[in-house]
């Protein structure tokens, strides 16, 4: 993982949560904890499925950021299919 640590990743979290929820809609039912929680466990998400076409350990700061809300959009899609 990069070293950025835990506050790192919570502003790359929060940052790629709050655009995942303006991407899919959600921003006014999300509040900043719930994005912030959303971003870092889409990052994991995105960051595990990546981890099959790339090598996402070396891919910097931006790559990160792509990872986070790459998984963060399909964490928020697959609540919404279950929600319905």
């Amino acid at each position: 993982m990069l070293g950025l640590g835990i506050f790192g990743w919570i502003i790359i979290g929060g940052l790629a949560g709050w655009i995942a929820s303006k991407i899919k809609g959600t921003d006014a039912q999300q509040g900043l904890l719930l994005n912030i929680i959303v971003g870092v466990i889409g990052g994991l998400l995105g960051g595990w499925l990546l981890s099959f076409f790339f090598d996402v350990a070396g891919g910097g700061i931006i790559f990160s950021f792509l990872t986070c809300l790459l998984g963060a959009v399909i964490l928020l899609s697959i609540v919404q299919a279950v929600r319905k």
